[in-house]
């Protein structure tokens, strides 16, 4: 399926028993406000994923801030609130589909083809006067039985020996890429080698680019494989569900990103334009 759906289409089949919505909000900056607007309003019948709780695993010394979850463990969260592979998945967030494209891509990874992200997010479903619940929901528990496509990722020492055919897209801020600004990570710059493709490139006035428009932005890339990475791991799936939506077939993730690349102090890093 088109991994984005419109607003409309959502919105006519809300309550159906084969659609499981989603609600990813989340907020770096305080990891509490997502889960708070979830209880205080929501699309009807939506379950919560929490990006750090269900759609990460527990931080160590490698790895990143956001490592992935264990397979197992993030299987049983979706069957625990109903999802499974007769379901069709839409996932939200207010964050420009970032958190979503997080779990839309974990939902692959694990062998579930049909999941997409809502376009434009949840304040204009809002601004939209579509339907809003505050009452939390009680899925039909049932079982995901996860088929993890180990090919979708590129551990830090793939990423250091990759061959040369091989692009590695950064989908950070001209600015932390550069090296310019960074509030987040201990360090500055991006990976030796690393082309900037800004993520929120991929959308207009927060609506994702249709299917041409992203085809024409990543045609420098269509017939080559592709590695993007980001912080952590979460705005890189953005930049895949839009090269997805684009038609480019050949692309992983790295998935503890820029911050598990300056784990290892003897990674080098650039800085300034490539």
């Amino acid at each position: 399926m088109d991994p984005i759906v419109g607003q409309d289409w959502l919105a006519q089949r809300l309550g159906s028993p084969n659609i499981v919505v989603v609600d990813c909000r989340f907020n770096m900056a305080d990891p509490e406000e997502g889960k708070r607007e979830y209880e205080r309003f929501h699309i009807p019948g939506a379950v919560y994923f929490d990006l750090e709780e269900d759609m990460s695993g527990p931080v160590t010394e490698h790895g990143g801030r956001h490592p992935l979850p264990d397979p197992k463990t993030f299987a049983e969260k979706l069957g625990e609130r109903g999802i499974d592979h007769t379901k069709t998945v839409i996932a939200y967030d207010d964050q420009n589909g970032a958190m979503a494209a997080r779990f839309w891509w974990l939902l692959g990874y694990l062998g579930h083809p049909n999941v997409a992200v809502l376009d434009e997010g949840f304040s204009a479903w809002v601004k939209k006067g579509l339907p809003v619940s505050n009452d939390k929901p009680i899925p039909v528990r049932t079982q995901f039985i996860p088929n993890i496509q180990h090919d979708w990722v590129v551990p830090m020492i793939g990423v250091k020996t990759r061959a040369p055919e091989e692009v590695l897209v950064d989908a950070r801020s001209p600015e932390r890429y550069r090296g310019e600004k960074e509030t987040i990570d201990r360090k500055a710059g991006h990976i030796p080698g690393a082309e900037n493709w800004f993520w929120e490139d991929n959308l207009r006035d927060g609506k994702w680019r249709s299917a041409e428009e992203l085809k024409e932005r990543f045609r420098p890339l269509m017939h080559k494989p592709v590695t993007v990475y980001c912080g952590s791991g979460v705005t890189a799936c953005a930049n895949i569900l839009a090269m997805k939506r684009a038609g480019l077939k050949n692309i992983k993730l790295y998935p503890g990103s820029w911050s598990d690349w300056i784990s290892y102090p003897d990674n080098p890093i650039a800085t300034g334009s490539e």
